[in-house]
């Protein structure tokens, strides 16, 4: 006689997981089958997938592409002709991102690559980035996980999407050598100069957004202030993609460092390109790092306002183990407030897309129908996050009546296709179990046919939210 699904299975398979069409996918322990996905993420699935260089390669033929978009050939615009260049290598990183998520069979470590892609986005609603936020993923986020927070902070902060995509690679020393030659040939042509000196974002994204966190700057006694900012930006200098170079993977140009000892957070560092990591490695250890970073992760899988209990163990957790992450997520999963019986979080539509796909069975036909559109319809476009921020994991930001009723219209949508040759109420307590409550229960045995019961079962309060 087979066991019924505990609640804890449906909790892993919906909360830390992606969703499960059967939660007999959790088998025993279900605390042992998220902590047995502790590691780097999957390879990632699909066809025509670029590495950084293949990507950057990209970049340096855009530049023939502007050329022929000057004299765009009939029927086209200067836009359509750049936006072609690139369509290939986003769609298919699109796919592939969807495709890994729907078929994995690690969906906790799918999830947590989800999570540190967000946290330290690159995305293509800024043009500097254009084919390279795959590849970002790919090779800066993917592989480190599940190491430490130093080691993937250093390599999403270096690797050069996100060296573009915060500028840095505009950004010169105020004494760098490149400005002062760029002066001399503007006085000499008497023109502007065209490199002018120091950029501060990336400087101040991986204080406020990846290390430190804003919150932490405010205060009687703030942890950074606009003068560590400025001259954390002067470590960086010298940071950049030079696509002028044969050697795509070079991303430090001496002549655009700003020569000299900088001093940050109290501390100072000598010239030259080892000052970065150790930057980065003072910034990983730094506590107010590891109240934001912990805090994050409790709020991303727990609910919208982490237990300060929970945190403080998570903190604990971070500090005594040099920042390795893996102690962290068993600290997580080890949390009695991870388990509450009451799902807090709701799905953001990518994760109510690719768990709608896990239960449905959709998998591969996701990468084949166009699913990312589908997801921007509902009002995420896939690696396009608006600002550096990247995507809000509260609630609140999801619930407003027109995104609620672009579910709505999905999920009818949805069901409309695959009503007839799924029967909702079995799947509904397959795949939610003993979260599936009695008024949703009595809604799918009411419903008029097979369409309206799938539908109903896309919209429940228990599969919207996990």
């Amino acid at each position: 006689m087979v066991n019924p699904p505990s609640l804890e299975s449906a909790i892993a398979a919906h909360r830390f997981g992606l969703g499960e069409a059967s939660l007999a996918t959790v088998a025993g322990d279900p605390r042992d089958w998220l902590r047995a996905q502790i590691g780097p993420a999957d390879a990632p699935r699909g066809e025509g997938l670029l590495t950084t260089p293949q990507a950057l390669a990209h970049v340096v033929a855009e530049r023939e592409k502007r050329q022929q978009a000057k004299n765009p050939p009939p029927g086209m615009t200067a836009e359509q002709v750049l936006a072609g260049h690139y369509r290939d290598v986003i769609n298919a990183d699109l796919r592939s991102r969807l495709l890994t998520a729907a078929t994995t069979t690690r969906p906790f470590a799918e999830r947590l690559q989800w999570f540190w892609s967000n946290h330290f986005t690159v995305s293509l609603a800024k043009g500097s980035a254009r084919g390279l936020v795959g590849a970002f993923e790919r090779d800066a986020i993917r592989p480190n996980i599940a190491g430490s927070f130093e080691a993937l902070l250093v390599a999403s902060t270096t690797h050069p999407a996100m060296l573009r995509y915060l500028d840095n690679s505009q950004s010169a020393g105020p004494n760098s050598v490149i400005v002062g030659r760029a002066a001399r040939r503007a006085a000499r042509a008497g023109e502007a100069a065209r490199v002018t000196g120091l950029n501060e974002n990336l400087a101040r994204e991986v204080l406020e957004l990846h290390t430190l966190g804003a919150e932490s700057a405010r205060g009687a006694q703030p942890s950074y202030t606009q003068a560590d900012v400025t001259s954390f930006a002067r470590v960086l200098t010298g940071w950049r993609v030079n696509l002028q170079d044969d050697d795509l993977t070079r991303t430090f140009d001496p002549a655009w460092h700003e020569p000299g000892p900088k001093t940050v957070l109290g501390k100072t560092y000598a010239s030259g390109p080892d000052a970065l990591r150790q930057v980065l490695h003072d910034l990983a250890h730094h506590p107010a790092t590891a109240r934001f970073v912990t805090t994050k992760l409790a709020r991303h899988i727990v609910n919208d306002t982490p237990p300060p209990a929970l945190v403080d163990r998570l903190v604990a957790v971070y500090l005594d183990n040099g920042t390795q992450l893996a102690p962290v997520y068993r600290e997580l999963i080890r949390s009695p407030e991870a388990w509450s019986e009451q799902p807090a979080k709701l799905k953001t539509p990518e994760e109510f897309v690719v768990s709608s796909a896990r239960m449905l069975g959709l998998d591969r036909r996701m990468a084949e129908r166009g699913d990312a559109g589908s997801i921007s319809a509902l009002g995420q476009r896939i690696q396009a996050a608006p600002s550096p921020a990247g995507w809000s994991d509260r609630a609140e930001d999801w619930l407003g009546p027109d995104a609620v009723w672009k579910r709505v219209e999905w999920a009818t949508r949805t069901a409309g296709r695959l009503g007839t040759s799924i029967d909702a109420r079995a799947l509904a307590a397959q795949s939610l179990g003993p979260l599936l409550s009695a008024p949703t229960r009595t809604q799918l045995d009411r419903a008029a046919d097979g369409s309206q019961a799938l539908a109903l079962l896309l919209m429940a309060p228990e599969f919207q939210r996990r």
